[in-house]
């Protein structure tokens, strides 16, 4: 066993960087009780050994990255920092516009990794490629120094995924839900993951916990088994989000004292989901619970007025007279 608090570093494509294992996804740090909370976090996943640092221009309508710029101050060059641009499909002005609002937020002079945001539709990877399109403020922010890598998200559609790979870009990660039941259905491990390693780009897990741990929450698996499976894919990091101090805990301790499944147990683990693989558990591949408002605002989509996101943006614009974000 690993001794704990040491949790494995890995490649970060062929690069030459490591990063940790396992990594901190910024959505949920917006969820944490309060910016004294996101801080304590930050604190102890970096003492733990977490190195890698998830988050994007929208999350929580900045919040997200302001909470976390606060909290890695004097701490930066202890972390690689990555945040998302939400063009979404939209022009190379708006997303260099959205880099330099995220570098104010989170208090730095440069990413460490900058990728696209949750391409999502079928036409995403056209209007990305375009002329003036995303990827020429990637290139150039990447030739700027601004950022040192780049690349792509999405937990919708593998084929998306595909598509975007097709357009010859030079990505240097991609990033993709990898988990038990997205092993037989609609599947990235099967038919992302590899063409990624095979390109020598850093593939980056995300949603291990299905987003809020629903199968958890009905016992089909246990947080070890579904981290411990994320973990022993052939990924750089596994992303998780932390919004409490207890989960915290839990994700360290599995981490720090990681070793792989073996092939046996990791077909056990896909077997034993297979019977619910069918987007119960990945609601983020079949509904618009985990769809971005700002992804579907930018194609003419129609919103989920129930979705925390769509909340918080129709909050933002409504003259209350009440503080934004909470406790601000």
């Amino acid at each position: 066993m690993a001794q704990t608090g040491t949790i494995p570093k890995r490649q970060f494509g062929n690069t030459g960087v490591q990063i940790s294992a396992l990594g901190l996804g910024g959505h949920h740090l917006g969820d944490a009780e309060d910016e004294k909370t996101a801080k304590a976090i930050v604190a102890r996943v970096i003492d733990g050994g977490v190195t890698f640092f998830d988050n994007c221009w929208e999350y929580h309508i900045g919040k997200s990255e302001a909470w976390m710029g606060a909290a890695l101050k004097g701490k930066r060059d202890q972390v690689f920092l990555m945040t998302k641009v939400c063009t979404h499909g939209r022009d190379k002005a708006l997303a260099l516009k959205m880099l330099e609002e995220s570098l104010n937020r989170l208090q730095t002079d440069h990413l460490d990794l900058w990728q696209i945001h949750g391409v999502s539709f079928e036409n995403d990877p056209e209007l990305f490629i375009r002329p003036n399109g995303a990827a020429e403020a990637l290139a150039q922010a990447k030739k700027q120094g601004k950022v040192r890598f780049v690349g792509f998200t999405g937990h919708k559609d593998p084929a998306i995924h595909l598509a975007m790979l097709k357009t010859g870009f030079p990505f240097d990660s991609v990033q993709m839900p990898l988990n038990p039941f997205d092993a037989t259905f609609r599947s990235f491990e099967t038919h992302v993951l590899p063409e990624v390693n095979r390109r020598g780009m850093a593939a980056l897990g995300m949603k291990p916990l299905q987003g809020a741990g629903p199968a958890i929450k009905q016992g089909v698996f246990t947080p070890d088994e579904l981290l411990r499976y994320a973990m022993s894919l052939p990924v750089t990091t596994t992303i998780t989000g932390m919004d409490k101090m207890d989960v915290v805990e839990q994700n360290l301790r599995i981490a720090q004292n990681f070793e792989p499944i073996s092939p046996e147990e990791m077909t056990a683990l896909r077997n034993r989901g297979k019977q619910y693989a069918d987007g119960r558990y990945e609601l983020y591949k079949v509904s618009l619970k985990y769809d971005n408002p700002q992804a579907r605002l930018a194609h003419g989509f129609p919103l989920d007025m129930q979705s925390k996101e769509v909340k918080e943006m129709v909050r933002e614009t409504q003259n209350t007279g009440k503080p934004w974000p909470p406790g601000k």
